[in-house]
């Protein structure tokens, strides 16, 4: 692996659907490659993969044929919008707590065969608390929860939450809230979110902004387009610009804590250690 830099790792999640999590993840990423940066985004939703659906692509093969063996990480990555390294999940039933052994080995090795430079690995998780989703976040440097102004949004944000703190101990979010009517209702929804976890929680939420509820979005979605690509200048993609700039101010990890085998090390890790607790209990 050519990699000589730290590799900045975050996982984008949210607890439930529907809070626009993906879209968040892809115009991120398209952002960062914006401003200049090699970005990879990994579609971690390994039952219900969507990226590839969203921006209109058409993978030959995905993460579920580099584990079977029959092609390198390299031969399966997309280029997406922005020059943006995409690495498509499988339409299959495959979860990573389910993974055996030598196919954890064989994902290590094939991340770590990764040919080109990567500044960020920005993971797009599936919805829900299942293993996979804790193995991922685990795994990250930087964990940044999508919330939006909804009920079950906050309480399935400060569900799981609350298992990355109570059973993993960490205890640092950031927290985004998206398709908001305005900046101070944005605040707002962070504020109701930081409320109940000052309360229960031992953990510091970071707030990096709102991003507003912008018609744009639905027609790029649509079209199969990103946002940040057919309308640069609207509300939606100036929020994701900004959102972008903030993340280039996140620390840069130790190396060689932020090399992308490392992450994969301790996503292997975290998954067997959730197997061995199964297994107990």
């Amino acid at each position: 692996m050519t990699n000589v830099r730290p590799v900045k790792v975050i996982s984008v999640t949210g607890g439930k659907g529907g809070v626009g999590k993906t879209s968040v993840t892809v115009n991120l990423a398209v952002a960062l490659a914006e401003q200049g940066h090699s970005v990879m985004l990994m579609d971690a939703d390994l039952g219900l993969a969507n990226i590839d659906v969203m921006l209109g692509l058409k993978p030959h093969k995905n993460l579920s044929h580099v584990l079977s063996g029959e092609a390198e990480i390299n031969d399966i990555l997309v280029e997406g919008p922005g020059g943006i390294h995409i690495v498509p999940a499988s339409s299959g039933t495959q979860a990573m707590s389910q993974l055996s052994p030598a196919e954890h080995a064989g994902l290590i090795q094939a991340f770590s065969q990764i040919g080109q430079q990567i500044d960020y690995l920005i993971i797009d998780t599936a919805a829900g608390i299942s293993d996979t989703v804790v193995s991922f976040t685990q795994a990250s440097q930087d964990i940044l929860f999508v919330v939006c102004d909804e009920p079950t949004s906050i309480t399935d944000a400060y569900a799981l939450m609350k298992v990355l703190n109570k059973d993993y101990r960490l205890n640092r979010f950031r927290v985004l809230a998206n398709q908001v009517r305005s900046p101070a209702e944005g605040r707002e929804v962070f504020q109701r979110l930081a409320r109940v976890c000052e309360r229960f929680l031992d953990v510091t939420l970071d707030y990096v902004g709102s991003v507003p509820f912008d018609e744009h979005l639905r027609k790029a979605i649509k079209k199969q387009r990103a946002v940040m690509e057919l309308f640069p200048r609207s509300p939606v993609s100036m929020a994701l610009r900004q959102l972008a700039k903030k993340v280039e101010t996140w620390p840069l990890p130790v190396a060689p804590g932020g090399h992308i085998e490392f992450f994969m090390e301790r996503l292997v890790q975290a998954s067997l250690a959730s197997g061995m607790t199964e297994s107990v209990t």
